[in-house]
């Protein structure tokens, strides 16, 4: 029994993603096409591989049983295809990333253009996302994330800035109407304007000052889902309607424009750097390698 080798790819990326549309994102295939593929398959086998409802795909006893024994043959072989990058002059293909937009806007910014003037053969495919994700799954090789999110069987190495750490800003019309915080327990009385994971966690605002922490749950008028929609709430902050948490670097522009006044200053917490991330595995694909090289030697620099 055969089967054509890239509707075998199709059937792992569609089971790997839970789903068609991101399965096309991961692969670039279209949704369509990979769904044409995964038909042929199960009309060649003559089995269900995936069962389709309108809210998920899931494989059946016969998908999951393929899929173990598929999924590392079909990585394999793409990395005995990669193999020939190392004869390459400068190696080619294409890197996706999986990564957090603060790490968007603060860390990459200073890394990529460098990155792809030096290896023009390499394309940067980069895919904002909060939560930590299985990096395989979303059809990534690498991610960006900070250590307490980091999932212990992964590779990690520093990437952008060591430390850290979140401030706390509002704007000086919003202090004149309501007076400046001298403590960060008097940020329980004021407009706060918060974030929520895609989980539907709200974190609380941190804050530490000669081995005191404090871990406030405020409120306020406006909630943003972190990362996708946290420029709105710098522009409520800019605009006045209330107190704003966020990386330091990220407001920076704002504090040097004085559209924001920085708040509490001496009990805005480090914390450690971001990470790139990615599976421990035997070999790894040359554009990853080339930008886990450039790295280290922008760190070493």
């Amino acid at each position: 029994m055969s089967a054509d080798l890239g509707d075998l790819q199709a059937f792992v990326a569609i089971a790997r993603a839970g789903g068609f549309r991101d399965a096309a994102r991961a692969t670039g295939a279209g949704a369509s096409s990979l769904s044409e593929a995964l038909r042929r398959l199960e009309a060649r086998l003559g089995v269900r591989l995936l069962n389709r409802t309108t809210r998920s795909v899931v494989p059946t006893e016969a998908g999951t049983r393929l899929l173990e024994r598929l999924g590392p043959a079909l990585d394999e072989v793409s990395a005995a295809l990669d193999v020939v990058n190392g004869f390459r002059d400068r190696p080619a293909g294409t890197l996706r990333l999986n990564v957090p937009v603060s790490a968007i806007r603060l860390v990459l910014p200073d890394i990529v253009p460098a990155f792809l003037a030096a290896y023009p053969d390499i394309t940067l495919d980069v895919v904002a996302e909060a939560s930590l994700v299985d990096v395989f799954a979303a059809g990534c090789d690498a991610g960006i994330r900070y250590e307490e999110r980091l999932e212990q069987d992964m590779i990690a190495i520093p990437i952008g800035p060591r430390r850290q750490r979140m401030a706390t800003a509002a704007s000086p019309a919003y202090l004149a109407r309501h007076g400046t915080p001298a403590h960060p327990r008097e940020l329980l009385q004021h407009a706060c304007l918060r974030g929520r994971f895609a989980s539907g966690t709200m974190p609380p605002w941190e804050f530490e000052r000669a081995g005191e922490v404090l871990k406030l749950e405020v409120t306020g008028p406006l909630i943003v889902r972190i990362g996708a929609t946290t420029d709105l709430a710098v522009d409520a902050a800019l605009a006045g309607t209330g107190v704003i948490y966020l990386f330091e670097q990220w407001l920076r522009p704002h504090f040097d424009d004085g559209a924001l006044v920085p708040l509490l200053q001496d009990w805005w917490r480090p914390f450690t750097g971001p990470f790139l991330y990615y599976p421990s595995r035997r070999y790894m694909p040359a554009p990853l390698r080339a930008f886990v090289d450039f790295i280290s030697r922008e760190a070493a620099a």
